[in-house]
């Protein structure tokens, strides 16, 4: 995709992702830390991945002077989503639309941010429409925190779930928290995501309901 955009002058975005981050020893994490990724652990394969395509970007904006784009995408939810994605939020309404246990892993400490799709889209738009130069990374997600159970707990009460809250070992290398400080989005994009979790998480649920057998 590098080389095609190169070919016919063309602005290409990454859909990068705060996973460059690892399991943060900065919080919140901003786009001048380097992270702390295991490179051989088990979900070093997506880090890695989205590291390394990182630096071929910029490698192509330093050698080439391709027109780039890097957005760091923190977790995204909304209507739509694939009910078997294996994200936590389409696993904890599936769960609990199907009265099934809900699966925490670890104790539900950790932490990240939900940002709604909608919100998610503008900001791509938004950075797209930057002035050539401009490359970024941006951080692109919702400043708000909460803990894993409080996801769980929010998504019963909205479904109005008598799922029971199950608790399984946390995977190696799962980050324990997460939360962008969008600064750099709020000064050259002037974003900041709309959607709070409680509404968000409201209609997706309803999404869900009517494609959910």
């Amino acid at each position: 995709m590098l080389g095609l955009a190169k070919r016919v002058k063309a602005r290409i975005l990454q859909a990068s992702t705060s996973e460059v981050y690892g399991d943060p020893e900065v919080h919140p994490q901003h786009e001048g830390y380097w992270g702390k990724v295991n490179p051989i652990g088990i979900r070093s394969c997506y880090d890695e991945g989205k590291r390394c395509a990182e630096t071929l970007f910029f490698d192509y904006y330093r050698q080439h002077n391709l027109d780039i784009k890097v957005v760091r995408i923190f977790n995204t939810y909304g209507p739509k989503m694939h009910p078997n994605d294996g994200r936590v939020v389409s696993n904890f309404i599936v769960q609990a639309l199907k009265g099934e246990d809900i699966t925490i892993y670890g104790d539900g400490s950790q932490t990240r941010s939900f940002c709604h799709v909608d919100d998610m889209v503008q900001a791509f738009i938004l950075m797209m429409n930057t002035e050539k130069g401009f490359t970024g990374p941006v951080n692109v997600g919702n400043p708000c925190e909460y803990s894993i159970l409080e996801l769980a707990e929010k998504t019963l009460s909205f479904v109005g779930s008598k799922s029971r809250i199950v608790y399984l070992p946390l995977p190696q290398d799962d980050p324990k928290q997460r939360m962008p400080d969008i600064t750099i989005a709020q000064s050259k994009l002037d974003w900041t995501p709309k959607v709070q979790l409680d509404e968000g998480l409201k209609g997706t649920i309803e999404y869900f309901r009517k494609t959910i057998k």
